[in-house]
């Protein structure tokens, strides 16, 4: 019987509101893959379409925790980080990336902190030259447009060109020790990609198109990052990866729409069971 792998994810844990960790654990599961948390702050929900909900700052748990896996002799076959809460978990972060990954391990590096041009509430532009720094750890980057041009010092606008799109994934290719996945590529009518770059071949660079879909929903960023790790942990190169996650992703947006009561994330669960089939057909 083979070892089962095992990563950790450490991103926010919204209580209700499908995103961050309550969309990883599930689907990195699905894969097949033991996955173990780190909350980096818990809220009572996500901060899109919701008011006055609770937040609470988890930074100062991360050392204590790192500590107790120590003792434990706990190690991990990737870390994958997602939404960061704050400035100073960047640092805990690193150490727990150097202590705790097997040493052929892979980090994967969401830098969830904007979208549509606009950061999320309470990040700025300090907080996006961090999260530059701390993409200098991955071996997988997994930025929006609006994350890359603030990573990059850019101006966002709604619709780049490709040849925009691969220059940002090039600029970006400087921040990670091997690939970057660029998402928002919207210059063709009717298909949404995403840039593909391995930094050791950057002649190789890949445009990957799914249908586009008319709906915006929180959340889909952290389906399409979780189903990408979860694809490249069963061996899929990254531009499988990248195609399993985009037709996941649709799917599930494609099960969402039409309903109007449910506008707080996509229904991801619906296509879970899709998941085999997509490994083996990419």
């Amino acid at each position: 019987m083979s070892e089962t792998l095992k990563i950790l994810t450490i991103q926010d844990l919204s209580c209700y509101g499908q995103c961050s960790i309550t969309v990883a654990l599930p689907i990195i599961s699905a894969f097949e893959i033991e996955t173990a948390v780190i909350p980096s702050s818990v809220l009572s929900t996500h901060t899109s379409g919701f008011s006055d909900y609770t937040v609470r700052d988890l930074t100062h748990d991360l050392p204590g925790i790192r500590e107790h896996w120590e003792k434990e002799g706990i190690y991990f076959d990737a870390i994958y980080t997602g939404y960061i809460g704050s400035v100073e978990q960047f640092k805990y972060i690193k150490e727990i990336i150097d202590s705790r990954l097997k040493k052929e391990g892979k980090v994967f590096v969401d830098p969830a902190m904007a979208d549509n041009g606009e950061f999320y509430f309470g990040f700025d532009q300090d907080f996006a030259d961090k999260m530059g720094e701390h993409c200098k750890l991955g071996d997988y980057i997994l930025p929006n447009t609006t994350e890359a041009c603030y990573i990059l010092h850019k101006t966002w606008k709604p619709n780049f060109s490709h040849e925009e799109m691969l220059d940002m994934a090039n600029e970006l290719s400087d921040f990670t020790k091997k690939y970057v996945i660029l998402k928002g590529d919207n210059h063709k009518k009717d298909e949404l990609g995403m840039i593909v770059l391995d930094k050791d071949k950057p002649s190789d660079v890949e445009t990957i198109y799914n249908k586009k879909i008319d709906y915006v929903s929180h959340g889909t960023g952290d389906v399409f990052a979780s189903s990408f790790v979860g694809s490249i942990l069963n061996g899929k190169s990254p531009s499988s990866a990248s195609k399993i996650a985009g037709e996941f992703t649709k799917k599930a947006i494609e099960e969402t729409i039409g309903d109007s009561n449910h506008t707080y994330g996509v229904k991801f669960e619906k296509v879970i069971p899709y998941i085999q089939d997509l490994l083996k057909s990419n």
